[in-house]
């Protein structure tokens, strides 16, 4: 089983990432963990581009969470039994990722790069709202919903979220 988890931030794709590795009994592999070293250092992209591809290679079976099209973003919608789109509205973004904020403060969490302790300043609220919705994302995803649309769910809210989690067997959690 592989299943790529796509989506805005704050939208619960970490969360989901995590319910169904541990569901499957597979590894799960964060892009954020990829991504930041300690106090948010970015980890340069060869380093990132191997790191994805190692574990791709070792593991039959994968979760992946997070969209970072540079990193073997075409192997892993064409080698994904599934791909899950978390496609929530703004406003329910920053919110549920502002809560996590709360719940998080001073903390890493688990699906982040060791030492970077949670925020919510400024730049990420811009990313939200703005930045992270940019047309060549939401191009992204419309391509990746054309080219490979039988094998893609798209979850806009809570409750499609809720219908998705009850049919795979998944407890409801709820979402930081």
């Amino acid at each position: 089983m592989k299943i790529a988890i796509m989506g805005y931030s704050g939208s619960g794709k970490s969360t989901l990432a995590r319910k169904l590795a541990q569901m499957h009994n597979i590894p799960v592999l964060h892009f954020d963990a990829v991504q930041f070293m300690p106090n948010w250092e970015i980890r340069s992209d060869a380093v990132k581009r191997k790191m994805t591809e190692v574990f791709m290679n070792v593991h039959d079976s994968w979760v992946i969470d997070g969209n970072y099209s540079k990193l073997s973003f075409e192997r892993r919608v064409e080698e994904a039994d599934e791909i899950v789109l978390l496609l929530f509205n703004r406003f329910s973004c920053f919110y549920r990722a502002y809560r996590r904020s709360r719940v998080y403060a001073g903390k890493t969490r688990p699906d982040m790069g060791e030492g970077c302790q949670e925020k919510f300043d400024l730049e990420f609220m811009k990313w939200i709202l703005w930045k992270g919705r940019s047309r060549k994302t939401r191009d992204l995803y419309r391509g990746v919903m054309k080219a490979y649309g039988n094998k893609v769910t798209v979850i806009k809210n809570q409750w499609q979220l809720d219908k998705y989690m009850r049919s795979k067997g998944l407890q409801k959690e709820r979402e930081i």
